[in-house]
């Protein structure tokens, strides 16, 4: 696995901003499940045929976030995500959003947690969810 954190692209709209075109906090959670859920994509998993075959889902288990500077009506932004930890039942993940010049904005460790959706009880992550990633050199 690349040691270059996966990064996806996001614009700031209306909708994600308060009155004054600041960012408003909640937004910046969708565009971190946003930028994971495409980093799990570009892995070749495909979340819902996971879920039909396994029974498990990811669910956010804990998040910290560092709000450095505010993030404006119609940025480009970056979000970055880079494996952190990876555990039999969790992924800790590293997340950033900065600006397309460069300055960051939020700095986020987010843990996932593999879930059994019947139960609803942590299960261990399959050790062939992502081709060609070992979870024990992470």
């Amino acid at each position: 696995m690349s040691s270059v954190p996966f990064a996806w692209p996001v614009r700031v709209y209306w909708e994600d901003t308060d009155a004054g075109g600041v960012v408003y906090h909640a937004s910046y959670l969708r565009f971190l499940e946003r930028a994971r859920s495409e980093w799990l994509r570009a892995q070749g998993v495909d979340q819902m045929a996971f879920k039909e075959a396994t029974g498990l889902a990811f669910m956010v288990r804990s998040m910290e976030l560092d709000f450095l500077r505010p993030a404006l009506l119609d940025d480009e932004l970056s979000v970055t995500v880079a494996i952190k930890e990876w555990r039999a039942a969790s992924i800790l993940f590293g997340q950033a959003i900065g600006r397309a010049d460069g300055t960051e904005l939020v700095r986020a460790q987010v843990r996932v947690a593999c879930v059994d959706l019947r139960r609803m009880r942590p299960a261990p992550i399959p050790a062939d969810l992502i081709p060609g990633l070992d979870p024990s050199k992470t």
